[in-house]
């Protein structure tokens, strides 16, 4: 496949400008690596308007064909064209903040909620699967964190005083939760920091060279 230098050159040079600007305080780095931020940051935006219109087209498409799922894909649509028409009439009135916040409590919340709910159980059930299957110290401690973190926000604080059932969950949440939210979060930021050197490097090329 034809090579791209040119594509190549411009991914390191900007992407050593941006590193460079985040360690030498010096203002034309500085400035420029704000710019180049900036134009990233606008071109993401660009890419989700566009991913949000091509979402729209793949479901209208599929509504009119009458195909399976297609009532869902109805669903999507009429909560996508009345989130933004929330959004416009609360712009329009000059209070787009409040009615946003509206959507966010009616809808969001609990639908995240129903889903965290479901997580724990499928959590549970998969670790209890797993237990079967490969009976060792790390299955048991993953099924054990998940029973006690379930327990910790449902049943503790129906069972025990106020004041007790929040230093308990408190520390559960802080001792097992917190940690595998930490080494998740490490992980996730050796991945990317990896990922960021390779393509420095150019032994990955994302833009689309070999």
């Amino acid at each position: 496949m034809r090579r791209r230098p040119v594509a190549l050159i411009i991914a390191i040079l900007v992407g050593l400008i941006v590193l460079a600007g985040s360690f030498v305080p010096v203002q034309p780095l500085t400035d420029l690596r704000a710019l180049l931020i900036q134009w990233a940051v606008i071109t993401a935006g660009a890419a989700v308007f566009v991913g949000v219109g091509n979402l729209f087209a793949v479901h209208f498409q599929k509504i009119r064909r009458r195909e399976k799922g297609s009532m869902y894909s109805l669903l999507l649509l009429v909560s996508m064209l009345g989130t933004l028409f929330l959004g416009m009439f609360g712009l329009f009135i000059g209070q787009a903040d409040a009615w946003m916040q509206v959507a966010v409590d009616a809808i969001i919340v609990p639908v995240e909620s129903s889903l965290m709910a479901l997580l724990a159980v499928t959590l549970i059930y998969a670790s209890i699967r797993l237990l079967r299957r490969r009976a060792d110290w790390m299955t048991i401690v993953f099924l054990v964190s998940a029973v006690l973190t379930l327990a910790a926000s449902a049943i503790i604080p129906i069972l025990l005083p106020a004041e007790m059932a929040d230093a308990i969950r408190s520390g559960i949440t802080l001792t097992l939760a917190g940690g595998g939210a930490r080494g998740l979060v490490l992980g996730v930021a050796l991945g990317a920091l990896a990922t960021g050197l390779r393509v420095l490097l150019g032994m990955d090329r994302p833009y689309g060279g070999k």
